[in-house]
């Protein structure tokens, strides 16, 4: 327990055991009614305090840091990714920001399987049929999916999410391939084989789950001509960032029927995701919840904890990024 209380600025309603503990060890300003703040209320908000907890909701662009008090020191963001703060501008004011690794993945592996499963086995369709007493009889052809075992799964991005997603995979029998910015060691690979060549890795799977971050590089990464690369029928499946994927690119593949399927958990824009993504029948869609566990939601809280106890006892933050 930290001594003193410096003051900490929470920009959205975090989980009870986190808020408990951030009102036990600091003098917090909780967002009680969890409304969405932008510009001036971020500013305002965090007016006189020490730090902020963050999450990727909030954009904490280089004009937002700018004008920041100068009593802020500390931005820990309640995510892995950071692409919503301006790193750069934060280093110059001094500001430290840190993330919370790790505790998100089996959870994001998880719904990961979860979008494979209901874009391969046309969950959504199923379940409006069922729901909506549409569901009239039964025969052979009916709503026929494409099974995962024995297909070639290709994971864009071979980090901790990407590898449990991998060992899930296994268990429905998939053969696992990847593309990853450099290869890894042969006991992390379990097996899978590397592809050095994202478009040569793309004409050789069946599936496609993206894990690589988002970044000025990986921006509509999978665009149209990446797409038309991919095996007619195959499946994409994304619970990295939307701004990954081309939207036009990938509605119209979706369109014209080369790809078989999609899953999505995020979104360019979210939540104002394209239109034209509800009114598809082979795409099944999620919201934003790749770390929506009890169990994740307060891991993730407890390591932003953890990074602010650490810059305020003096000491280095274990998740520090700048």
């Amino acid at each position: 327990m930290i001594e003193s209380r410096p003051t900490i600025f929470v920009t959205r309603k975090l989980p009870d055991n986190v808020e408990s503990r951030l009102v036990r060890d600091y003098s917090a300003r909780l967002n009680d009614d969890d409304r969405l703040m932008a510009g001036d209320a971020l500013v305002a908000g965090a007016s006189g305090a020490d730090g902020i907890l963050a999450c990727t909701t909030e954009r904490f662009s280089a004009d937002v840091i700018s004008r920041l008090s100068e009593s802020v020191r500390i931005i820990a963001t309640f995510s892995v990714g950071y692409n919503h703060i301006d790193v750069d501008a934060a280093k110059d004011r001094g500001i430290v920001v840190t993330n919370t690794p790790d505790v998100l993945t089996d959870a994001t592996a998880e719904v990961a399987m979860l979008l494979m499963l209901g874009a391969a086995r046309r969950a959504y369709e199923g379940e409006r049929l069922v729901r909506e007493a549409k569901w009239a009889t039964w025969s052979p052809t009916f709503m026929l999916g494409t099974q995962l075992t024995g297909k070639r799964l290709g994971l864009l991005g071979m980090g901790r999410i990407g590898q449990a997603t991998a060992q899930r995979a296994r268990g429905f029998g998939m053969e696992v391939h990847y593309h990853n910015r450099r290869r890894l060691p042969s006991d992390r690979e379990q097996g899978a084989e590397f592809h050095e060549n994202l478009d040569e890795f793309l004409t050789q799977i069946d599936v496609l789950s993206i894990h690589c971050p988002a970044s000025d590089e990986t921006y509509h990464l999978l665009d149209g001509d990446r797409i038309a690369r991919l095996p007619a029928g195959a499946i994409v499946v994304n619970t990295a960032r939307g701004e990954i994927v081309d939207d036009n690119a990938l509605i119209g593949a979706l369109q014209s029927g080369h790809l078989r399927a999609a899953g999505l958990d995020v979104y360019e824009n979210e939540p104002n995701l394209d239109p034209r993504y509800r009114t598809l029948d082979n795409v099944f869609l999620m919201p934003h919840i790749g770390s929506a566990t009890d169990e994740t939601r307060d891991a993730m809280g407890f390591r932003a904890l953890d990074n602010l106890d650490a810059y305020f006892s003096g000491e280095e933050p274990g998740d520090r990024v700048v």
